[in-house]
């Protein structure tokens, strides 16, 4: 018997957070995520989402064994960007069992519906500015930081549920001995005729972090408004976000483009953290870790550019090519890093991943968001 229950105790919540622990303990490329952040992602009065949108988490039991797990994301932000009517689902981890998924599906489907909801989009994982997609190539190797990982059977499980696809993402690795040198040749030039034009690529002033990440914020909402999904961050939310990644963040990753003073134009690369979360049991930092992570990172060999954006007028001008072209240069230059992922972009961002392509970038993972109406 399949039963589906919404999570209401933090006795529940901590059995919703687990779940996927128990789940992929025999898998090598799973990763932890750490359960701190995650109880504060689901928890309203804890995450800045819940100031204007809500979810509702559900736990499945098959013969009173817990079986699988789903969110049901309402998101008032979204909708009046979008100007749509539409829920979304995440956070869903199933055994491979199709009545289960069904079940799963169906609640987080009825409570969209009761909201008003016309059609549900997923995997989400609360918003497009945190994980989303599932993972549909590329199952060989672990995900990088912010990145989610699934089994190979998931996408099975959400076709056969009669979802459709609605767009891929894709996420390219590039690796320092194997990108293409002409790019890293023609850098300076590329630079020296943006210098021209008023155009400089400078790194993140730490010391002014607030007014950076302020700076950031207004260009990533303009740079990313036609984006498919897009929802602005609020101020409270982009600043929850800055907060969580300023212990990482490395100024050679963290470059912003200016035109006379004005910021056009910035990309952003972190450390991939997986590779120490990967090992810390369960998500939980204590009482071992904190340790890990705070001295794993002078190990981590791989960095995840995960924002890279420009103003539209000043596209096609060389400022991504040349983003991209120092990020792997600052990579390579006597660092343990040997690498970047660069993810997510659609299918359909044709500009960003010729751009990559042309660095000889690999397409070696892809993601996709299902929907379906309601």
């Amino acid at each position: 018997m399949i039963q589906v229950i919404p999570v209401e105790t933090k006795k529940q919540k901590r059995l919703y957070i687990d779940f996927p622990h128990t789940l992929y303990a025999e898998n090598p490329y799973y990763v932890p995520e750490l359960y701190l952040a995650q109880y504060d992602l689901l928890t309203p009065g804890k995450h800045p989402f819940y100031k204007h949108s809500s979810t509702q988490l559900f736990l499945a039991y098959k013969d009173q064994k817990l079986v699988g797990r789903i969110a049901a994301i309402w998101n008032v932000n979204h909708n009046a960007f979008n100007q749509v009517q539409e829920g979304q689902w995440g956070f869903f981890d199933c055994i491979n069992d199709q009545e289960v998924a069904n079940a799963l599906f169906q609640a987080a489907k009825d409570w969209v519906k009761a909201k008003g909801g016309t059609n549900i989009v997923g995997p989400i994982n609360l918003t497009t500015n945190d994980t989303c997609g599932l993972l549909i190539e590329g199952f060989d190797s672990p995900p990088v930081a912010m990145m989610p990982y699934n089994f190979s059977y998931y996408p099975d499980l959400v076709n056969q549920a009669g979802f459709q696809k609605k767009v891929d993402l894709r996420a390219y690795l590039v690796m320092e001995n194997k990108a293409s040198k002409r790019s890293v040749l023609l850098l300076e030039k590329l630079e020296e005729r943006l210098n021209r034009s008023g155009i400089k690529i400078r790194q993140m002033n730490l010391k002014d972090f607030k007014n950076e990440t302020e700076r950031i914020r207004e260009i990533y909402n303009k740079a990313w408004d036609k984006n498919l999904g897009f929802v602005p961050f609020t101020e409270d939310e982009f600043n929850y976000a800055a907060k969580e990644m300023k212990m990482i963040v490395d100024p050679r990753y963290a470059l912003l483009a200016e035109k006379d003073g004005k910021v056009i134009g910035f990309a952003l690369g972190i450390p991939d953290i997986n590779q120490i979360l990967i090992k810390i049991k369960r998500g939980r930092l204590l009482p071992t870790g904190i340790f890990k992570l705070l001295f794993g990172l002078k190990k981590v060999n791989l960095i995840r550019v995960l924002m890279l954006g420009v103003l539209d007028e000043y596209r096609k001008l060389g400022i991504e090519a040349c983003l991209y072209g120092r990020i792997i240069k600052n990579s390579g230059d006597g660092f343990t890093v040997k690498g970047a992922e660069c993810s997510w972009m659609l299918d359909t961002n044709y500009m960003m991943n010729h751009a990559i392509e042309q660095i000889n970038g690999e397409l070696y993972k892809r993601y996709r968001l299902y929907e379906q109406a309601l």
